[in-house]
């Protein structure tokens, strides 16, 4: 998989022509976030995202403002961007989140990948002023982890805002984590 974050509306358009047209692959959403910026995300064959990612950089240029190419992706990370939510009667949980989508996201599959942790839910949506965040869950030494592995990566690539664990959350608090954004904010 792979997201692009353009500055620019008109830029990032010209952006998703080339990368289409260079190689076979799957666009999952092309759309305008907050604040103004146009995000592709795509998938498809590794050697096939590679190519479009790699003219998609190119043709973004100076008005890139994130990129990530992850090459198998860890699954639970694709049902996170459809959406789908779990939150369980948890240990702990572990909220990251981050202020660009792409550094998000594979922020989220490193920790996935790294710690023993649940996702509970991953949040990109036009509510958010162009941040996204994640929501994980597990015993309090795996989530501990997955906020490190997580924290680290978004602070090395400066897009970090806050992580958080809430030890042993209460039942209705849980009601509320990951619900949808309110005034059709979604």
């Amino acid at each position: 998989m792979a997201l692009l974050e353009v500055a620019s509306i008109a830029v990032g358009m010209r952006t998703l022509d080339a990368l289409i047209k260079e190689a076979p692959v799957h666009i999952v959403e092309s759309n305008i976030v907050e604040p103004g910026k146009f995000l592709i995300l795509f998938g498809g064959g590794v050697a096939e995202v590679e190519a479009s990612f790699t003219v998609g950089k190119a043709q973004a240029a100076g008005d890139l403002l994130d990129a990530v190419m992850i090459p198998f992706v860890d699954p639970r990370v694709w049902r996170g961007i459809r959406g789908e939510t779990t939150v369980g009667t948890p240990d702990t949980l572990g909220v990251v989140e981050g202020a660009a989508l792409a550094s998000v996201i594979e922020a989220c599959d490193r920790c996935l990948k790294m710690a023993e942790v649940r996702l509970c839910g991953l949040r990109l949506s036009k509510a958010l002023g162009g941040k996204g965040f994640f929501v994980v869950e597990g015993l309090q030494h795996d989530v501990d982890a997955a906020l490190e592995t997580a924290g680290s990566l978004l602070k090395a690539r400066e897009k970090l805002v806050r992580v958080e664990r809430i030890g042993r959350p209460h039942p209705e608090f849980v009601a509320w984590v990951l619900r949808p954004a309110p005034f059709g904010g979604s």
